[in-house]
């Protein structure tokens, strides 16, 4: 068989930009932790809360580093495998990667180092302060990311002069119409996504009663977040999808397998085979009407079909429509299992229920999974395009050799993968040896001069691990 390079240019850039949001997804929501964590250790002082700031701050850094690693690589495949793409739309895109460099990563790496390494060695309020600003510089990093990705799904504020893309209006191209919606739905997902993990390793010390005061502070809070996010992003994700329908009629089509050009009263197709050949459906399990009514608001609602367009002009749609699916369906059981802890709050067993912290174990990868489902949607379900209705994907692809391509992919699977099972041993590693000692905890308090009130909690905290 032929190798192709440019099939091979776009399944590691596939492969890169997947593995790369693994980590941000992660790192955007335990930084906010943290600084929520060490915020309410400075104003009541429970030593419990500084349990966790202490512990997570590792595993976050190690997650912060991964992304850093694996997200330099996709500026250089950009001007490598995609150099006609990087010509094309330089002036847009240019300027916005660069804002993110300067406004986001600098700011975290000019105040990581205080973050991880000040505890003691600079006050406490700076010390907050680093730890805020980390945590902000996180959020605006993904600012300017989806913008960059919203303006290639919703290009606005640009003009075409001699074949390349100008700017004509930053407000548009920056605040163009999908990415209000996106930089919603992004931030909730790393939200939940850290919610998830921190809820699932807490449950995990609550099994193997370790740490329990630790763990019972950490899963009660991870369970509250997921009570208020989970139903936010489910609202977020049904604007977002009505935005999505307005700009990519064809992408809805794909996320809900419509094959005929115009459909009236779609149904909700809960599973099928969707095949692109036959340009049909086989096996479909259907809930009648209720596509219509959630994209259009009414029973009888008219969508537009794949059908409507030219087969090239469509994405892979098995990808699409089961990518969709995953991420709605572990979006529902992140619901469920929120208010599964909540109905155990009430009766008082939320932290010794076996089903449920088994259930919170499972669900440890559930927004990372969620997560690459969502951009599987947006990135595939974008195609042929590259810059929606302007540029496709096969005509900016770099004309290297197969082989070559082939071997750098070859490369980035087997380090990536390296990579990954060390991040994986080193997480698993700190997870086993658990949070800070209250001994070490009373003697930072001692070292930082802290209330007395504080020292006495605790001692009590260590009475009570004595006594259990």
């Amino acid at each position: 068989m032929d190798l192709d390079a440019a099939i091979l240019s776009r399944v590691q850039f596939a492969f890169t930009i997947s593995f790369h949001i693994i980590f941000p997804a992660i790192t955007i929501g335990l930084a906010t932790a943290i600084a929520i964590w060490e915020g309410m250790w400075l104003k009541t002082r429970n030593p419990v809360y500084f349990q966790l700031a202490k512990f997570w701050i590792k595993p976050f850094a190690i997650t912060f580093g991964m992304g850093v690693v694996s997200g330099i690589v996709l500026s250089y495949e950009f001007g490598t495998n995609f150099s006609k793409f990087s010509e094309l739309v330089g002036p847009v895109l240019g300027p916005l990667l660069a804002y993110e460099v300067l406004t986001a990563f600098f700011l975290e790496a000019g105040f990581l180092g205080i973050m991880l390494f000040g505890w003691q060695r600079v006050g406490e309020k700076l010390h907050y302060f680093a730890t805020c600003v980390v945590a902000i510089g996180t959020w605006i990093s993904s600012f300017w990311i989806i913008a960059a990705n919203s303006w290639m799904q919703t290009p606005a504020g640009y003009k075409i002069v001699d074949g390349h893309f100008e700017v004509e209006s930053w407000m548009e191209v920056i605040f163009n119409p999908s990415m209000p919606y996106r930089l919603a739905h992004m931030l909730l997902a790393a939200m939940l996504t850290a919610t998830f993990v921190i809820g699932g390793v807490s449950a995990w010390y609550l099994r193997k009663n370790r740490d329990v005061a630790f763990a019972r502070k950490g899963l009660s809070m991870a369970m509250w977040a997921a009570l208020v996010l989970a139903p936010l992003q489910l609202m977020v994700g049904d604007a977002h999808g009505l935005n999505v329908k307005e700009h990519q009629p064809i992408k809805v089509a794909a996320m809900e397998g419509i094959w005929p050009a115009q459909e009236t009263g779609a149904p909700l197709l809960l599973f099928a085979i969707p095949d692109m050949e036959a340009e049909t459906n086989h096996f479909e399990v259907k809930v009648p009407k209720m596509a219509s009514l959630i994209l259009t608001h009414e029973l009888d609602g008219e969508l537009q079909g794949l059908k409507s367009v030219p087969a090239d002009e469509r994405p892979y749609v098995p990808l699409v429509f089961y990518s969709f699916r995953v991420m709605v369906g572990l979006g529902m059981l992140m619901i469920g299992a929120a208010l599964w802890g909540l109905w155990l709050r009430r009766q008082g067993s939320r932290f010794e229920s076996k089903p449920f912290l088994i259930l919170m174990n499972m669900m440890i990868p559930a927004g990372v999974i969620s997560t690459l489902a969502g951009w599987y949607v947006a990135e595939v379900g974008r195609q042929p395009w590259l810059v929606h209705g302007l540029v496709r994907t096969m005509e900016v692809v770099t004309p290297l050799p197969a082989e070559r391509v082939l071997f750098s992919l070859t490369l980035f699977v087997l380090t990536y993968s390296t990579l990954l099972l060390v991040y994986l041993y080193f997480m698993a590693k700190l997870v086993r040896k658990g949070p800070p000692d209250l001994a070490r905890l009373e003697q930072y308090m001692i070292g930082v001069n802290a209330p007395s009130f504080a020292l006495e909690w605790v001692k009590k905290l260590q009475r009570d691990v004595v006594e259990d």
